[in-house]
């Protein structure tokens, strides 16, 4: 009842015109922005932080909540008009979607992710409301050496866990570790890895760090591989009334449930996130679906569920995050240096001595949902506009901004050589098959775990013994091996679907390329017909065009 109440005084809060304005901007940029292709939802948070350092912290939080959620919202459309995910999470959407968009139904593709992704955000924020307040009350009694077990946990997970190898996860987290280091030493004061130079005294600012490896590694990495010549765009020409049929919706709504109840709790846990939570709804909507044979060819189902999965897995990071100050994938954390700039931890004490902030900025996300579906559905000839932008115009805006958002860090030059130079680590990272997302939340956690570290050293004189002996700390490590052979084996799943979707896919090809060489020698293969990834029998009806029949 105490939260009720408490949600309430966060409406009353998120409700004001001023609030409102600032939660309609925030999704209405963030879509924008998130649209874009190439860009992610880390990316553009990390891109649209320094916009809010001039608000007062309620507007800010409310802003970021806002952007955010666009982030998340907007990478579908690139996915399933253009083929191209603006993160990894956002792959199982363009298979069945773009597909979807190639037998004109992009409208429906578009309707059906953006209504699960209200769906799925809603129900995911409701599990927000109901299970933060009991962790955070329950972490109030954790000692340092809880906190120092709950910090090793997230290092090895997030680092064997993100990416494609686990050397290079942990030499990513290393690399992040290090950085945290940089700057003046708590308890001594003596300057550590600042090669004398002042700028760095102070340490590394996670802004610099968030914008470099995101806006200016991902833009030059992106650009890199660019392909000249324009973007290959398919139209909506619907009208938004008729996008989704009555089968569209009675094929729609299991798998929105479902992609909910995968995404939450995978999203509450270091164990890959969105990512293994959008392949785990894939194959569990095809095993599940009656309507199998149209998986590959743009099954509506494909993209319900997996749309669902990620924005659920979206809320569910939020629960450690907002109750441990534990963030589990690149977007938290560059969320947890937003509240650190304003002098806010988050953790057990949030709820407590932030309570009207927490509940407002938790209010927000409801509210965030309803302006994004009632912006996602009239509004998606604006966003289909915006695909068309260059890819050199927008880069460079990329570029341009990013840069005068680290400038307006600390209005100082050396700010942007840091932002540079940090980029070109990114672009050389993800070169390579590095994961970034290891590299932040090392940099952030790394003087947190430090400070911990010293304070149970501190109260056990010296004695290593006591990281180990207290009870929470023994059932962390022993969850940290669950954890890791659970990830394990939903990266095999993920790779096992991946595998077999390639294979698909090579199938399909060869057998074009048969029926076209048949077609070339004068052999008309009048018995069969190819329709993406399925070969099946020839019914000659009035919906097959004369380019399908070919």
């Amino acid at each position: 009842m105490d939260n009720i109440l408490s949600l309430m005084e966060g409406f009353a809060t998120a409700l004001q015109p001023q609030y409102l304005i600032f939660g309609f901007i925030g999704v209405l940029v963030g879509t924008a922005v998130g649209v874009l292709p190439g860009i992610g939802p880390a990316m553009t948070v990390a891109l649209l932080l320094p916009l809010t350092y001039s608000l007062d912290p309620t507007a800010a939080l409310i802003t970021f909540a806002g952007i955010y959620y666009g982030g998340m919202y907007g990478g579908s459309t690139t996915s399933i008009l253009l083929n191209t995910p603006g993160e990894s999470a956002s792959i199982v959407t363009a298979l069945e979607g773009n597909k979807m968009a190639k037998l004109g139904r992009g409208a429906a593709a578009l309707a059906t992710a953006a209504i699960g992704s209200f769906v799925a955000g809603t129900l995911a924020t409701v599990g927000l409301t109901l299970f933060a307040p009991i962790i955070a009350s329950w972490a109030v009694t954790l000692a340092p050496a809880d906190y120092v077990a709950l910090m090793v946990v997230a290092f090895i997970t997030v680092g064997a866990l993100l990416g494609s190898s686990v050397w290079r996860g942990l030499t990513s987290l290393g690399i992040g570790l290090f950085l945290g280091l940089v700057g003046t030493e708590i308890l001594s004061g003596q300057q550590r890895y600042t090669f004398g130079l002042l700028p760095l005294a102070d340490g590394i600012d996670v802004v610099l760090v968030a914008v470099g490896l995101f806006a200016v590694g991902e833009t030059l990495f992106v650009a890199s591989r660019m392909r000249h010549g324009a973007v290959a765009l398919i139209p909506v020409t619907r009208g938004w009334r008729s996008w989704m049929t009555k089968d569209d919706w009675r094929r729609s709504w299991k798998p929105w449930l479902r992609g909910t109840a995968i995404g939450f709790p995978i999203g509450t846990i270091p164990a890959g996130g969105a990512d293994v939570a959008t392949f785990l709804s894939y194959a569990s909507e095809k095993k599940l679906s009656k309507h199998k044979e149209q998986f590959g060819r743009g099954a509506i189902e494909g993209v319900a569920g997996p749309e669902s999965a990620n924005n659920a897995a979206a809320a569910g990071v939020l629960v450690p995050l907002l109750t441990l100050g534990l963030p589990t994938t690149a977007t938290a954390a560059i969320i947890l240096s937003a509240f650190q700039s304003y002098g806010i931890q988050p953790g057990p004490q949030l709820f407590t001595n932030q309570p009207a902030l927490v509940w407002a900025l938790i209010a927000s996300l409801y509210i965030g949902n309803v302006l994004l579906l009632v912006l996602n559905l009239p509004l998606v000839g604006i966003w289909v506009k915006l695909l068309q932008i260059p890819r050199p115009y927008l880069y460079a805006g990329i570029l341009t901004f990013a840069a005068l958002g680290a400038y307006a860090v600390n209005f100082s030059i050396v700010d942007i050589v840091i932002l540079l130079i940090i980029g070109i680590v990114g672009y050389f990272l993800r070169r390579y098959g590095y994961p970034i997302a290891p590299l932040v939340i090392g940099l952030i956690l790394g003087p947190m775990a430090e400070a911990q570290l010293r304070r149970a050293l501190q109260l056990s004189q010296g004695d290593l013994g006591a990281l180990f002996t207290r009870p929470f700390a023994a059932i962390c490590y022993l969850a940290l091996i669950l954890i890791i052979g659970l990830g394990l084996w939903l990266r095999h799943r993920q790779s096992r679907l991946e595998r077999t979707l390639a294979a698909a896919a090579a199938a399909d090809t060869s057998l074009k390329v048969a029926v076209n060489q048949m077609w070339d020698a004068g052999d008309r293969p009048t018995d069969i017909k190819t329709r993406d990834l399925r070969v099946i029998p020839w019914k000659d009806d009035e919906s097959d065009s004369p380019d399908d029949r070919q």
